[in-house]
């Protein structure tokens, strides 16, 4: 390694802890946790209660490694421990309702099983939910850490910081984004393609609300982009497919996006039309 470098390395080296995690390490513990929770629940059938606290107890292990570096062990297990013994029941609560909200949107759902193990939607806002209980104890990193990894095997980009109620369902949910000042109602649904971000990126505005309010029961069409801290999206409004918005919406709007389509046969076509794509 040419000397320069090595030194340049070494001398920033102290804007680090000297054991952060990695993402793949975030990303097994969560992984892991939730296949605990839905994967491998039908275990609890065969498994005694002695047993399943001993997974238990092995997971929360694994947290407190992922927050020492940043708390110390001390302040890590104790955050550890407040989170399996009181936050996690609770919030297993919330996940199940997001998986009811999965299966009663969506026609091609067969059964909350296949919500839970295998639709991105409910893996993107079951991550989010662990992160947003850590990111709301002003834990550095690991909170972006937990969704960056659903952000690669999802494609969905929820930050940590964002407020979400309860029965979210994203359907499909690629190329969804939801900036860390969102604030999201109950029963919203929003399909694939959607930004709620924000009208500017200055830095100065890190510490400001940056992002949309979106009220109960709205539902918002895929490729729609909502941008804006004081845009308000009213109570069961309908957000239509390709829409672009930076100002508010009253209650149980219809927003919709009108484009024109023409469709002409062979025979009014007097020469052949080639299309590079």
């Amino acid at each position: 390694m040419p000397e320069s470098l090595y030194a340049k390395i070494r001398a920033r080296s102290g804007d680090f802890a000297n054991t952060l995690p990695n993402k793949k390490e975030a990303g097994r513990f969560v992984g892991a946790l939730l296949d605990f929770l839905f994967a491998h629940s039908y275990n609890t059938q065969s498994q005694s209660a002695a047993e399943w606290d001993a997974a238990l107890a092995a997971h929360e292990k694994n947290l407190t490694a992922l927050l020492s570096p940043f708390t110390g062990t001390a302040k890590a297990a104790e955050i550890a421990g407040h989170f399996f013994r009181d936050e996690l029941p609770a919030l297993y609560d919330v996940l199940w309702q997001d998986a009811e909200a999965a299966y009663a949107g969506d026609p091609a759902a067969q059964n909350i099983q296949e919500v839970v193990l295998a639709y991105p939607g409910f893996y993107g806002v079951a991550v989010y939910r662990i992160a947003h209980h850590l990111y709301s104890l002003n834990i550095p990193t690991l909170p972006r850490l937990f969704s960056e990894h659903a952000h690669e095997k999802t494609g969905i980009d929820i930050h940590p910081g964002a407020k979400i109620g309860r029965s979210f369902f994203m359907d499909h949910g690629t190329g969804i984004v939801i900036g860390g000042t969102s604030i999201i109602a109950d029963n919203v649904k929003i399909y694939q393609g959607v930004t709620l971000g924000a009208l500017s990126v200055q830095k100065n505005l890190a510490s400001t609300k940056r992002h949309p309010t979106i009220e109960e029961g709205v539902v918002i069409y895929a490729g729609a982009t909502i941008l804006g801290g004081d845009t308000v999206i009213g109570r069961h409004s309908v957000i239509g497919g390709n829409t672009w918005l930076v100002e508010s919406v009253p209650p149980y709007s219809i927003v919709y996006h009108k484009s024109e389509v023409k469709v002409r046969t062979a025979k009014e076509l007097s020469s052949v039309i080639d299309f590079s794509i």
